[in-house]
């Protein structure tokens, strides 16, 4: 079985070191949101309706299960480096995985299918 070679071995510890510089990651999306409330004689419910919010809302999955929670501006604006640092966790993730797929189909002489 033949082993990574230098520039694969570089590109993991380059990863590697990478991963090891993330702090907190919250994972999820924000997104801002209009919402129609349902009460009767809302302005929400009129033709056309005049939505409540915007709200900005922070969406992830739970457990298999959406779960979907308000934040504020302030929050969003002290989280948001968490927020980047999930989407850059799942990159490097991302990137480590396609370059060990890469090293294993070079070291078993395989391709893709």
């Amino acid at each position: 079985m033949a082993e990574p070679g230098a520039r694969q071995r570089r590109a993991q510890s380059r990863i590697a070191t990478a991963l090891g510089e993330i702090g907190f990651a919250l994972p999820g999306s924000l997104v801002w949101r209009t919402t129609a409330c349902g009460k009767a004689g809302c302005h929400c419910q009129d033709d056309p309706p005049v939505l409540h919010g915007p709200y900005l809302t922070w969406t992830r999955a739970v457990a298999g299960k959406t779960v979907t929670r308000k934040i504020s501006e302030d929050q969003q604006a002290h989280y948001q480096s968490w927020f980047d640092n999930a989407r850059r966790l799942h990159r490097l993730v991302t990137e480590l995985e396609a370059l060990s797929l890469r090293a294993f189909e070079q070291a078993e002489g395989t391709t893709k299918r």
